[in-house]
């Protein structure tokens, strides 16, 4: 005999998938014979299914004569929760499946000027006609905080210049090494020439927005080669502009020519010697990493820009 109201119990009772099938599947047929063929077992073992979810809830779920099965009161309430529960189960293992095969995700891109206005916006958009299915949001900021966004979880990729210091969470994949070049005003007598030597500017300002220029740049060249002044500002649009209405150059890599001739701007190579700024993107391990997010990494890895 079952009790007409649930057992109150300590604990939530072992339930399976299987049982919660069995018993809508009896519903739906009327019949254990048909419900058995339905969900291909035997009859005796669909019986045991539904006899083992009764008594774990400690209630009849289905009356039964030797003609006749249909739900019992508490039956008829159970059955829709588990068409809810189990609905939203599938709802749930198709989302996992979308992100999966790459149907749906988001990937949280950070990085910092000038790969914000020259390098992302193309190979954001390359990505995301391959998977439509992917919302790539991408925000530029300050080099320092593409890390501590990569730490935070608020971003998943980052890029910046190699040689950033990471810690074990993060891994930096080199993928372009891009020589320096030097903008300059176009009525500036250095740009009428092929290219610009370091000593050729040793006498006017840099108006610089390269983040630790000493040891990326100036490190690399002569000590009697370096700006007698340089003027800081904390953004490539920013240095351009002011280039085009004072006296002296700014340091650019090879991939800004674009950007630094949208300001009316000349931008030569900058040479003797050749300086080299290597561009990195900036992840944590694979292990962590969401299907979309691989995917996104995968393909900086393997683009073109590499």
């Amino acid at each position: 005999m079952y009790d007409s109201e649930p057992k109150r119990r300590a604990s939530t009772p072992e339930i399976t998938l299987r049982q919660l099938r069995a018993f809508l599947a009896v519903l739906e047929s009327g019949s254990f014979s048909e419900a058995a063929s339905t969900m291909h077992l035997s009859q005796a073992a669909l019986s045991g299914l539904v006899k083992e979810l009764e008594s774990r809830l400690g209630v009849r779920l289905l009356d039964r004569d030797t003609r006749n099965v249909s739900a019992s009161p508490v039956g008829v309430a159970f059955e829709p929760l588990v068409r809810r529960l189990l609905g939203n189960l599938e709802e749930a293992l198709e989302s996992v499946t979308n992100l999966k095969e790459l149907r749906r995700g988001v990937v949280r891109v950070a990085a910092p000027e000038p790969l914000s206005c020259t390098l992302l916006p193309e190979l954001i958009a390359r990505y995301e006609k391959h998977n439509p299915g992917i919302d790539v949001r991408f925000e530029d900021v300050p080099i320092e905080q593409v890390l501590s966004r990569l730490h935070s979880g608020s971003a998943d990729i980052g890029f910046g210049p190699e040689g950033v210091p990471v810690d074990e969470a993060i891994q930096a994949h080199m993928i372009r090494a891009d020589p320096l070049w030097v903008a300059l005003r176009r009525d500036d007598p250095l740009a009428a020439n092929k290219s610009v030597c370091w000593k050729e500017l040793s006498n006017r300002p840099l108006i610089n927005y390269m983040p630790n220029l000493t040891v990326n740049v100036l490190s690399n060249v002569p000590q009697r080669y370096h700006p007698p002044r340089i003027i800081s500002v904390h953004r490539v649009n920013t240095a351009l502009s002011m280039l085009r209405v004072r006296h002296g150059y700014v340091i650019c890599p090879s991939m800004a020519r674009d950007l630094a001739e949208g300001f009316g701007l000349t931008i030569r190579p900058l040479s003797q010697p050749t300086v080299t700024w290597h561009i990195a993107v900036f992840a944590r391990h694979r292990s962590s990493l969401s299907p979309a997010v691989e995917s996104f990494l995968d393909f900086t890895l393997n683009s073109p820009l590499a």
